[in-house]
């Protein structure tokens, strides 16, 4: 490191709303010599501390006014962050107006994130807008070449490093990760405040949209070994991945977080008041799906309903995982097990695989809970609505002679929540709740009819079932059968009712081919592809 990347720490301004390790941290700078600058409630907690702080009113010769408002929008602070040592000019304005240099800016900005996902009203979430903060933050970065960024406490514990081992100096390496950070983190910030804006004006397509999110975890690598990863968190309030705890385990691949997610949000689809729900998901689709009356139950029908697949599977749980439940799952290979929450026998267990991953989240999310999801294409970003859409029976379209009976109608809304979440063309037999066969992700939905029958037909031989579990099944596709021939593979494989949207040119020739074949169909109106 030459001398020249060194830029000494005389002067610090400091100003955070989240207080935790502030008086440590001030303390290590005043062993250096550094003078803190400081405002508000952070300057009345280092001077109750003892830490000699000055006011920022006192270098502005100006007051702290409406309400916080306005403190630092100042020349005097501004000047000082931005002043570039080496230039004359710069060195001569300073000098004629005052101006003090700035070496270190730690701010972290109001809680905007926290105080939306805390279902705040308007009002409050724009006192929580922060102005000054982001343009200190943004003004020492860009002058990072002398001036250190902080925007949490773990980047003032880097300088205080750094200073350590460099005689109160801080490089110029530090420096530019620091102002690299800090930019990132005033996007975030940005990108919340502009999001919460296009909600609160309900306005689906602004002009500009942002999105941001805060490292949660670097991971060793993405799909592929060759690729790399990282997991953000995004200022959305919504139980799940981003909130679990991970009480066991091996560190979470992208593959593992994708996969539980899917699973997990699946699994939300059924009310835990109602019913014990089990979703085994692979590759991000599900590949056993069952309710019960217990959790234990329910995930022996859906280990049942593709035990092959299950094999190095995710498990989602609706409800607490119990003992009963994991001295199950701890008899084959499973990579995460996700649920709101387990008890401690259930714990005890499942420590005897110490590479099994288990996520605790908390709770389950809100399906209905309205939200934006990303895909990214060459040179842009597709942006859609999360798909909250479902239907009660009281929706649906009885469009043949014959009606569906209560428990071939009860098959028929399970088996719709279901194919809602699979990759398209998806097609999923049900039957006495849970599922008997899936096909997913296929050109043609007769492809995905018949991949579905296939996949029972293994099932039924692992098991050792005389017929596969299509027969006496429920139907559902996710988009309308634009030929009577997937329907047709449908009575062919034996199920007596068919769910789906509805809408096709050919409707009437595929109720007529229902009508022929004695079966009950019901209209939805409303189409799920999933790609």
């Amino acid at each position: 490191m030459s001398q020249q990347d060194l830029a000494p720490l005389r002067r610090a301004l400091i100003s955070v709303s989240d207080k935790t390790g502030l008086v440590e941290r001030a303390r290590r700078l005043v062993e250096f010599g550094v003078e803190i600058l400081s405002t508000g409630g952070t300057l009345k907690t280092l001077n109750e501390a003892g830490i000699a702080a000055r006011d920022v009113s006192e270098v502005t010769e100006f007051p702290e006014m409406m309400d916080g408002r306005l403190k630092t929008l100042h020349p005097r602070v501004h000047g000082g962050l931005l002043g570039r040592r080496n230039r004359e000019d710069d060195r001569a304005s300073m000098q004629a107006h005052g101006i003090p240099d700035i070496d270190l800016l730690y701010v972290n900005l109001y809680p905007f994130e926290d105080t939306v996902a805390k279902g705040a009203d308007a009002a409050t979430c724009v006192e929580n807008i922060d102005i000054g903060g982001p343009a200190m933050i943004r003004a020492a970065a860009k002058n990072h070449a002398w001036v250190s960024v902080c925007v949490d406490g773990s980047d003032l514990d880097q300088v205080l490093e750094a200073m350590s081992a460099s005689a109160g100096s801080t490089p110029l390496q530090l420096r530019k990760t620091l102002a690299a950070k800090s930019y990132a983190r005033s996007a975030a910030y940005d990108a919340a405040i502009s999001a919460w804006f296009a909600d609160e004006l309900d306005t689906p397509t602004p002009d500009f949209r942002a999105f941001g999110g805060a490292l949660t975890q670097t991971l060793r690598y993405g799909e592929n070994p060759h690729q790399r990863a990282a997991f953000y968190a995004s200022a959305e309030n919504r139980v799940g991945i981003s909130t679990a705890r991970q009480v066991q385990g091996k560190a979470l691949s992208y593959n593992n977080l994708a996969d539980a997610d899917a699973a997990f949000e699946l699994v939300a689809e059924f009310d835990p008041e109602e019913t014990a729900a089990v979703v085994i998901v692979k590759h991000a689709n599900p590949c056993g799906v069952a309710v019960a009356t217990t959790i234990s139950e329910a995930y022996n029908k859906a280990f049942s309903a593709d035990p092959i697949s299950a094999f190095g599977g995710i498990v989602a749980l609706n409800r607490t995982l119990d003992a009963q439940t994991a001295t199950a799952m701890v008899k084959i290979f499973t990579e995460v097990i996700i649920a709101p929450d387990a008890d401690q026998d259930a714990l005890d267990i499942l420590a005897a695989k110490p590479n099994l991953r288990v996520m605790l989240t908390g709770g389950l999310p809100d399906v209905a809970q309205s939200g934006w999801t990303t895909k990214t294409v060459a040179g842009g970003l597709l942006v859609q609505e999360r798909d909250t859409g479902s239907v009660s029976k009281s929706d649906l379209k009885v469009v043949t002679k014959r009606a569906p009976n209560d428990a071939e109608m009860d098959d028929l809304m399970f088996a719709w929540k279901i194919v809602k979440h699979v990759k398209s063309n998806a097609i999923v037999y049900v039957k006495d709740g849970s599922t008997a066969g899936v096909g997913m992700g296929q050109t043609s939905r007769l492809e995905a009819a018949r991949l579905a029958v296939s996949k029972a037909e293994t099932t039924a031989q692992e098991n050792k079932w005389d017929i596969p579990r299509t027969q006496g099944s429920a139907c559902a596709s996710d988009a309308f059968f634009p030929f009577a021939d997937g329907l047709l593979a449908a009575v062919e494989a034996g199920a007596t009712c068919v769910i789906q949207p509805g809408g096709s040119i050919r409707d009437d020739e595929v109720i007529a081919a229902a009508d022929e074949a004695g079966i009950a169909m019901v209209f939805t109106g409303m189409r799920h592809f999933r790609h």
